[in-house]
C-alpha cells in the first residue's frame, strides 16, 4: 500500500514519464548486483572448494527472508543456524557473520553509487570521472557500520548527496522504488556475508559442505540442544 501510494503521488506530480527512469534505475541495480555476484562471489566457490549447491540449499531460506523483509537482521538467526548446519563451527560464525553485517555491505555500496549518479543525472549535474571515483571510495567507507534494517542506506545517501553538492530532493524520487532495490541489495549483503564466513572456515582448513561434515554438525547441534534442555530442567527444579 505504501509503495502504491508513493508511486501514484509521484505520477500525479510529475506525470507517467517519470516512471521509466525509475524502472531503468531498478533494472540497472539488479544487473549490477548480478554482475558482481557472478564475477566476484561465484569464483570463490571454485577457489576455496565450497560446494555451491549444498551452500545454496542451506542458506536459501535466509536469503528469501532477507529479500522479503528487506532486513538482514531478521535473517541473522536463520543464517547462523544454516552455516552451523553446513559444518562451520560456531566460533567462526559468531565472529565473522556479525562483523560482515557491519563491514561487508557490497549490495548497499553498489546501490548508493547508482542512486547518487541517478540523482545527479535527474538534476542535470554532470559528474566527472574523478568525482565519481571519489564518491565510490567515500561510499565504501561511509557504508561501514550501517544498520541492517530497511531504509538505513537512505541516511548515508543523504549525507553523500550533501557532501557532493547534489540536491536532496532526488531522494523523494528514489523512495518510490527503494523497496524493490532494498530487496536485492539486502539479499546480496547476506549472501556475501555467508560466503565470507564459509571462506574463513576453509582458510582454517575446516571441511564444510560434505555429507560427513554436515552430519557431524547435526550431531553437535543436537548435543547443544540436549545440554541446554538439561540445564533448563535443572534450573526449573
Amino acid at each position: 500500500f505504501y509503495l502504491l501510494k508513493a508511486n501514484l503521488g509521484l505520477i500525479a506530480e510529475h506525470g507517467w514519464q517519470v516512471i521509466f527512469p525509475l524502472l531503468k534505475l531498478v533494472g540497472s541495480l539488479y544487473f549490477a548486483l548480478a554482475v558482481f555476484v557472478i564475477t566476484c562471489l561465484l569464483p570463490m566457490f571454485k577457489i576455496f572448494k565450497i560446494p555451491f549447491f549444498a551452500f545454496i540449499k542451506e542458506i536459501k531460506a535466509g536469503l528469501i527472508l532477507a529479500f522479503a523483509t528487506t532486513s538482514s537482521e531478521s535473517a541473522y538467526p536463520m543464517a547462523m543456524r544454516a552455516l552451523e548446519k553446513f559444518g562451520i563451527p560456531r566460533r567462526i560464525t559468531s565472529f565473522v557473520l556479525p562483523m560482515g553485517y557491519s563491514f561487508n555491505l557490497d549490495g548497499s555500496t553498489l546501490y548508493l553509487a547508482l542512486a547518487s549518479v541517478f540523482v545527479a543525472q535527474a538534476a542535470g549535474i554532470e559528474l566527472t570521472l574523478q568525482t565519481q571515483i571519489i564518491m565510490m571510495l567515500t561510499l565504501m567507507l561511509t557504508t561501514k557500520g550501517v544498520a541492517a534494517v530497511p531504509r538505513a542506506s537512505i541516511v548515508v545517501l543523504s549525507a553523500t548527496l550533501t557532501t557532493f553538492g547534489l540536491p536532496l530532493e532526488g531522494i523523494a524520487l528514489i523512495l518510490a522504488v527503494d523497496e524493490f532495490m532494498d530487496m536485492a541489495r539486502t539479499a546480496v549483503n547476506l549472501f556475501g556475508n555467508c560466503l565470507a564466513t564459509a571462506v574463513v572456515a576453509r582458510w582454517e582448513g575446516i571441511e564444510i559442505g560434505t555429507p560427513a561434515a554436515m552430519a557431524a554438525a547435526e550431531l553437535s547441534l543436537a548435543d547443544v540442544v540436549e545440554l541446554r534442555t538439561h540445564h533448563a530442567g535443572e534450573e526449573s527444579l
